[in-house]
């Protein structure tokens, strides 16, 4: 039977050392010439696009389709030279693990993000991992985390040709967030405290596993298969 692995990106396989929060302020100012902070809205395991309805909320901005595509224009042309920062890598044992995913013949991996796929290729494409990942759902599929599930088995399915036992499915994330979206899906979920919450904290809202990080490789493939 097929293992599918469904990853997040941002606290799960990269720290990005806060980029993405430096492109949404420098496109603030370059479309909208706004300067104020954003660190008071919680991004994580959020989508892209539910961040953006809260900064122009925050800000009186008109939430308009065409004021979201030039401010997500202008994010996605500011991604790289914030990403050119010192703290920005690849978390412990990920650059191994999707390796070895990727030369199984009984896994299929792809992503289930809040990043829109241009924001996704840039961060992974700047650590030479998006070749990872042939498929994957995104924030330019829907607003809502939950609602993203059901696109990413759509697309592994086409990618592989097969049709995923729900407990063969893996949502790998760093937020209750990224644990409810799989469980919204009927996957199992592996939460891991490598983003803002710790292992206690994960724990209770009952993944089917959590583990510190991706460094014992052993570790995970004993968990998912």
């Amino acid at each position: 039977m097929k293992t599918l692995l469904l990853w997040d990106i941002d606290g799960t396989l990269l720290a990005s050392g806060g980029a993405g929060l430096r492109a949404l302020q420098v496109a603030l100012a370059r479309v909208f010439a706004v300067d104020g902070p954003l660190d008071d809205i919680d991004f994580a395991g959020r989508t892209d696009r539910w961040i953006l309805r809260r900064i122009f909320e925050k800000f009186s901005l008109p939430a308009t389709e065409e004021n979201f595509a030039r401010y997500l224009e202008a994010y996605v042309a500011a991604l790289p030279a914030a990403l050119a920062n010192p703290h920005a890598r690849v978390l412990p044992g990920v650059r191994a693990l999707l390796a070895a995913a990727a030369a199984r013949p009984d896994v299929t991996q792809g992503l289930l993000t809040g990043n829109i796929r241009r924001g996704a290729q840039a961060k992974l494409g700047h650590h030479g991992l998006w070749d990872h990942f042939p498929f994957g759902a995104f924030a330019d599929d829907s607003e809502h985390r939950n609602d993203l599930g059901p696109h990413a088995l759509r697309r592994a399915r086409e990618h592989a040709g097969v049709d995923f036992e729900p407990t063969r499915v893996w949502v790998i994330g760093d937020t209750p967030h990224d644990i409810a979206c799989g469980r919204a899906i009927g996957a199992r979920t592996l939460a891991l405290a490598t983003g803002s919450h710790s292992l206690d904290s994960l724990r209770a809202h009952a993944p089917d596993a959590a583990l510190p990080d991706l460094a014992d490789a052993a570790a995970f493939w004993n968990l998912v298969g």
